[in-house]
């Protein structure tokens, strides 16, 4: 496979082309809302509103695909909490507290959503506050909401010309059965969590970074293509540089959702320290390219560079 073709196959993911397209969620409510005097710029992984004191409050919510709520109930609950908090550290901050809304039949049928958020809650020791139940649906349903605290921020506005594009991931895990879920969560000891939590605010607090994202539905290529969108730039990214497991095909591993995988930029004398502190809290963290100013991703794949726009490659003949 070369580079074309391999773009050819992520872009023909619907997770990827949501995130390539994402500039119609954004159609009804703008760029930017005000708040108290203050700019709030929509498309972070958070809300970050100005808290009056040169910190910010966080606020971000995730709904789950209904396929999943309905098949895996523990696990998408699970997942409900973890991506959430996920959001807040890739602002740089600390997650507060979580609020959950549950469609389903009755009170037994959502005892298995509750059971995977609550068992999310203990690991990460972020308590869920409350929330909105309605019984009586037709089938589950489950979205969940969260506030965190920063002092400074990592936003994906912030990504600069010249910056090198690092990966984070947590390889201590395996897939989830047959979803595109990389999961490095469930298994692991609540300690190594709650501290691997707190590196981004290490990374945030220390100025070694302005922009970070989680690596969402879409993978490590669409979640890119969403950096790149906010921050008004291109990218470069070097597909033989990202961190893989053995023996997973590299595009199920480009458009995964790791539950511990971040997209980080750092001027090149930063990077090094930022490697070192995920290295010695054993997440791996790589440079994997560059921001450029061009405002189009690049692959570079087995010495070839193409685009990666969707109306960039012509079909195959």
């Amino acid at each position: 496979m070369d580079a074309r073709q391999l773009v050819r196959q992520l872009l023909a993911n619907p997770s990827v082309q949501d995130k390539v397209l994402i500039e119609r969620t954004y159609a009804p409510n703008g760029d930017t809302v005000t708040i108290a005097g203050a700019p709030v710029r929509l498309g972070d992984d958070c809300a970050a509103i100005p808290d009056g004191h040169g910190g910010y409050t966080l606020f971000a919510a995730e709904g789950l695909v209904e396929a999943f709520v309905a098949n895996e109930p523990w696990f998408a609950g699970y997942s409900a909490v973890m991506v959430n908090i996920s959001d807040i550290c890739a602002m740089g901050g600390l997650p507060v507290a979580l609020t959950n809304v549950i469609w389903s039949r009755d009170q037994p049928d959502s005892a298995a959503l509750w059971d995977g958020m609550l068992a999310a809650c203990a690991a990460y020791d972020v308590p869920m506050v409350g929330g909105h139940t309605c019984y009586n649906s037709a089938a589950r349903h489950l979205a969940v909401s969260i506030i965190g605290k920063a002092e400074r921020l990592l936003s994906s506005f912030d990504a600069r010309p010249g910056d090198q594009l690092l990966m984070a991931i947590d390889m201590n895990g395996e897939y989830f059965k047959q979803y595109p879920f990389w999961n490095a969560s469930t298994h692991q000891n609540p300690t190594d969590l709650r501290r691997k939590m707190h590196l981004f605010y290490t990374i945030a607090n220390a100025g070694l970074s302005g922009a970070a994202k989680d690596i969402s539905m879409g993978g490590i290529v669409g979640t890119l293509h969403m950096l790149a969108r906010t921050s008004r730039v291109g990218a470069v990214l070097d597909i033989d540089a990202v961190p893989a497991p053995p023996g997973v095909p590299l595009e199920k591993w480009l458009t995964s959702f790791p539950s511990y995988g971040y997209l980080l930029t750092s001027p090149p004398t930063h990077s090094q320290q930022i490697i070192n502190l995920f290295t010695e809290n054993g997440i791996q963290a790589t440079v994997i390219g560059e921001i450029t100013a061009s405002e189009t991703i690049q692959l570079r794949y087995q010495g070839q560079t193409v685009p990666f726009v969707l109306d960039a490659m012509p079909e195959p003949v």
